[in-house]
């Protein structure tokens, strides 16, 4: 494993975020604060107080995606696509930011998100970024399309990843694009049945070719 980079540090700094940005408006938030919605716009409210376990969850996940390497029989592997790891981290970390943004701002400002195309634009972009480095990702247990025939195959695993990072990224444009659209059960299934494809059909096809090369 490389040492620790800035885009490591970076990761781990981010993770502190969210709890400074609940920190800094918890005195100003009313007691109960919307914490989830759904795609039917149904809103459920919690205790503000909940924001800080929300908030704190980026930590234990930032310390389990820096130490997940290091636990790996094929640790090995991480320095070959080491700087797309550390930025899947930061995505991860970005992520968490922007959700537990939402909830503060909407405990101030009800009705300033639009939560279902900020959610699909969040989740469709995080699909972008990982079709992007998929292809880059070397055989581990950890991240990645993980399978019986992929993990007993450098061949179909390196195959099965430079075609599911195609996909995913196609996938995510797909979903950047329903954001925008006006129904949210639209925006829904434009984001959820191309990211389904993205993950049959890369897992269907490593199978076959795990079958071939063992058929000579």
């Amino acid at each position: 494993m490389k040492k620790i980079t800035k885009g490591q540090v970076l990761a781990w700094g981010l993770a502190l975020v969210p709890l400074l940005l609940v920190a800094a408006a918890y005195r100003y938030l009313p007691e109960r604060v919307p914490m989830q919605w759904d795609f039917g716009g149904e809103v459920r409210y919690e205790a503000k107080w909940h924001l800080w376990i929300t908030a704190g969850l980026s930590l234990p996940v930032a310390v389990m995606l820096a130490v997940m390497p290091h636990l790996d029989p094929k640790k090995r592997n991480y320095d070959k696509f080491f700087g797309s790891y550390v930025g899947f981290q930061i995505m991860m970390m970005l992520f968490l930011i922007v959700m537990n943004g939402i909830c503060v701002v909407e405990g101030l400002w009800p009705g300033t998100v639009n939560i279902a195309m900020a959610v699909t634009l969040l989740v469709s972009l995080m699909m972008v970024y990982l079709g992007n480095v998929m292809p880059k990702f070397r055989m581990n247990w950890y991240c990645g399309i993980k399978n019986p025939w992929t993990l007993s195959s450098e061949t179909v695993w390196i195959r099965t990843h430079r075609l599911g990072g195609r996909l995913f990224f196609a996938a995510g444009m797909i979903g950047l694009l329903g954001a925008f659209v006006p129904s949210n059960a639209a925006r829904l299934a434009l984001l959820l049945a191309p990211l389904s494809l993205a993950a049959l059909v890369p897992t269907v096809l490593s199978y076959l070719w795990y079958r071939k090369e063992q058929q000579g």
